[in-house]
């Protein structure tokens, strides 16, 4: 019984090894994930998609994607990445009107639009608070 003891105990202080390992870093970062966040600071990507959303998109959807009195929130429920692109790209209409023109011939906005859903990824999953991001460095 003794060495069952030894092994559980083993396995206790090994779990929480593993738990504890990244210390107070916090890391968000999963296979379906866009961004990266350790110890606040973010990934070239995530702050390229902060940088490019508050140089266009911020105008109707709000600062850091909250929403606005006339465009949602990307941050309260957010849209899976391919629709995200095509609404950026072909824009969205609503009841035959243009809600949203398309973004697909801007070159400050179509090739970056990844970035962008890292950066409103982050913060819809409370990842990266509002405000300009710190960045990590290489």
């Amino acid at each position: 019984m003794r060495a069952f003891q030894h092994f559980v105990l083993f396995a206790v202080v090994a779990y929480g090894f593993a738990i504890g390992s990244g210390g107070f870093s916090q890391e968000f970062r999963s296979a379906h994930k866009l961004y990266r966040v350790v110890n606040g600071k973010v990934d070239a990507r995530t702050y390229n998609g902060y940088r490019r959303y508050h140089a266009g998109c911020n105008h109707c959807h709000g600062p850091d994607g909250v929403g606005s009195t006339f465009a949602s929130s990307l941050v309260a429920r957010p849209l899976d990445i391919d629709t995200f692109r095509r609404a950026v790209l072909s824009g969205r209409s609503s009841s035959g009107s243009s809600v949203m023109k398309g973004f697909a011939g801007d070159p400050n906005f179509a090739p970056y639009i990844d970035d962008i859903y890292a950066y409103l990824q982050a913060r819809a999953d409370g990842a990266l608070g509002r405000g300009r991001p710190k960045r990590t460095r290489p």
